[in-house]
C-alpha cells in the first residue's frame, strides 16, 4: 500500500462533503506532476485529505477505490474514485509539519501549489505517533 496526499479548498469540496457522499471522483487535476501521482494510485492506497487555504492542514483520509482512468473532461489528466476513511483530529497543520523539519524535502513543503502528491513513508509513521487515534487502515 502506498500513500498520497490530495489538496482541496474546503469551500469547493471538503472532508465534510466526502464524509457525507462516502465516495467521489478525484478530478480537476491539470499539473503534470500531480497527474502522474494520480496515475500511480492503485486500489487500496491511502489518500490524505488536505484542506488548503485558511488553516492549511491534513484533515482526514480516504481509500483509493479504483484504478486511475483518463479524465473524460481533460484528455491530459486522470481521475480515481476515492472512499471516505476518517478524520484526523485535531487536524495536522502545515505549520506543525514545517516546524518538525522532518519533511523539508517533501513537495507539500517545497511546492505549495502542487495539488496531489506521493507521501513519504516517514510521514505516515510520524502522523500515527502524533495522532494515534487516526486509524489509517
Amino acid at each position: 500500500m502506498r500513500y498520497f496526499l490530495a489538496k482541496t479548498e474546503p469551500g469547493s469540496y471538503s472532508i465534510d462533503d466526502l464524509e457525507r457522499d462516502r465516495t467521489t471522483v478525484w478530478d480537476g487535476v491539470t499539473n503534470a506532476q500531480a497527474v502522474r501521482a494520480i496515475r500511480d494510485m492503485q486500489r487500496g492506497d491511502t489518500l490524505f485529505v488536505y484542506h488548503s487555504g485558511g488553516q492549511a492542514a491534513v484533515v482526514g483520509w480516504a481509500k483509493v477505490a479504483s484504478e486511475a482512468v483518463p479524465d473524460p473532461q481533460q484528455t491530459k489528466s486522470a481521475v480515481v474514485q476515492i472512499a471516505y476513511g476518517g478524520r484526523i483530529h485535531p487536524p495536522v497543520t502545515l505549520a506543525e509539519i514545517k516546524q518538525s523539519h522532518l519533511f523539508d524535502g517533501w513537495a507539500l513543503v517545497r511546492q505549495g501549489r502542487l495539488s496531489t502528491m506521493p507521501v513519504p513513508d516517514e510521514f505516515v509513521g510520524w502522523i500515527r505517533k502524533l495522532r494515534p487515534a487516526a486509524m489509517l487502515e
